[in-house]
């Protein structure tokens, strides 16, 4: 696992040279926010990094169910009992294993790693607007149906899950980069996808910080640039 700082937040990464899995600590005044919980095997080093930065976990807030993204919630909430569980009303449902969508949604399969057995009952079920310690929340389906991003106001920190993805080159979730096609191949509707990044980037973001690569800063240009590629390829398809 590989632990970095910046503002007032910690990116660990497990695996990073062969498939980059990312969850954050975002670092409250007495306490520490964990965004995602990356993979099963993953719980120990999330542990030891909150003991190295001297602070608890209270919250766990999740970007979407996907498995790579909720790998270690039971784990968690069992060392952790007391911790306070966040999720997206939409999300709860895929978090619970459940792929029915809804009359006014993309009539589209939903892909990836849909979780199986996950035993952790979400304690807060969050919608656009909400706020989590320093974090708002803001709905950012196309990944998921109910995908969501935090967006830490104060410094500048978009914690945008799979809205985006930075291995194998900055690109719209959705749209195929052949280095890391991973979340290209894991997105329910690309086109919602679309519109959900160019609402992100409104949000003139001074970090970009997704699931899978590493942390981008002052990332305007290059969140521009992904998108209008994906807006290209989607004209041609």
């Amino acid at each position: 696992m590989r632990l970095l700082k910046y503002d007032h937040f910690y990116q660990l990464t497990f695996f990073p040279t062969l498939f980059p899995v990312n969850c954050y600590l975002v670092e409250e005044e007495d306490a520490l926010t964990l965004i995602d919980c990356a993979l099963p095997s993953s719980t120990q080093s999330i542990l030891k990094a909150a003991k190295r930065i001297g602070k608890p976990i209270t919250r766990i807030v999740l970007t979407h169910a996907h498995g790579d993204h909720v790998g270690a919630l039971d784990s968690l909430k069992k060392a952790l009992p007391s911790v306070t569980v966040y999720i997206s009303k939409r999300d709860a449902r895929l978090l619970a294993g459940k792929v029915d969508l809804d009359p006014d949604e993309p009539q589209l399969p939903i892909r990836g790693g849909i979780p199986k057995n996950i035993q952790t009952v979400p304690d807060r079920l969050v919608q656009e607007g909400d706020t989590i310690g320093r974090l708002l929340v803001v709905s950012s389906p196309g990944h998921t149906p109910g995908h969501i991003a935090f967006f830490d106001r104060k410094y500048g920190a978009l914690f945008a899950g799979d809205a985006f993805q930075v291995r194998g080159g900055i690109a719209v979730s959705g749209q195929l980069k052949w280095f890391f096609p991973f979340p290209a191949l894991a997105t329910w509707s690309k086109h919602t996808a679309y519109t959900s990044a160019k609402k992100l980037l409104n949000l003139k973001p001074y970090y970009l910080s997704v699931g899978h690569g590493r942390v981008l800063d002052q990332p305007e240009q290059a969140m521009s640039g992904a998108i209008s590629f994906a807006e290209q390829k989607m004209k041609e398809n």
